[in-house]
């Protein structure tokens, strides 16, 4: 898989991360939150720069790259060990979550099929970073992430939802700030 590594860190990737046997997690607010807190937290603090978003009910899409001198794999990597670790800590101690124990079940099964975890898995690891190198296709995977939630009806507009950068692009409102500066 070497065509889907990330080689220029401050050019811009589309990238999505998906929960393994994608798993419907972020259906609940709570693990939303985790999301966005550990992006503005990536943005304030590892360099990381935000282009575009979209948190679906088991998958981010992100247009992504990372500030002068800092690794965008490094940050991808944090973020998702981060993220995970957090999910799966409020899951193993939250009884009021009704999937509880069968999720837990799936990522630990999941877990024991991949030899690097300890015990539970929780992204899948085929992530496959495409580079963005045009206007043309920045403009064709915005028009992708933005739309996905109108294709599963979840809103009508794509600013009308609240997880994605669609509001950023049409007010300048949103739940993350994007950084514009792209090619």
């Amino acid at each position: 898989m070497a065509g889907f590594k990330i080689h220029n860190h401050q050019q811009a990737h589309f990238i999505t991360f998906a929960v393994v046997d994608w798993i419907d997690v972020f259906t609940r607010p709570a693990y939303k939150q985790v999301i966005i807190e550990s992006l503005r937290y990536c943005q304030r603090e590892k360099g990381l720069r935000i282009h575009g978003w979209c948190l679906m009910t088991n998958h981010i899409h992100l247009v992504v790259s990372s500030k002068e001198s800092c690794n965008l794999s490094d940050i991808l990597r944090d973020f998702k060990k981060y993220t995970a670790k957090a999910i799966l800590r409020d899951l193993e101690s939250n009884n009021k979550e009704s999937r509880r124990r069968w999720m837990l079940w799936m990522f630990k099964k999941a877990g024991s099929q991949n030899s690097n975890n300890k015990v539970y898995q929780f992204w899948r690891q085929d992530n496959r970073p495409m580079e963005i190198t045009s206007n043309t296709f920045f403009h064709q995977k915005m028009e992708y992430i933005h739309y996905n939630p109108v294709k599963e009806g979840f809103c009508f507009a794509p600013a009308d939802y609240p997880y994605s950068s669609a509001l950023w692009y049409e007010r300048r409102e949103g739940l993350l700030e994007m950084d514009e500066v792209l090619i």
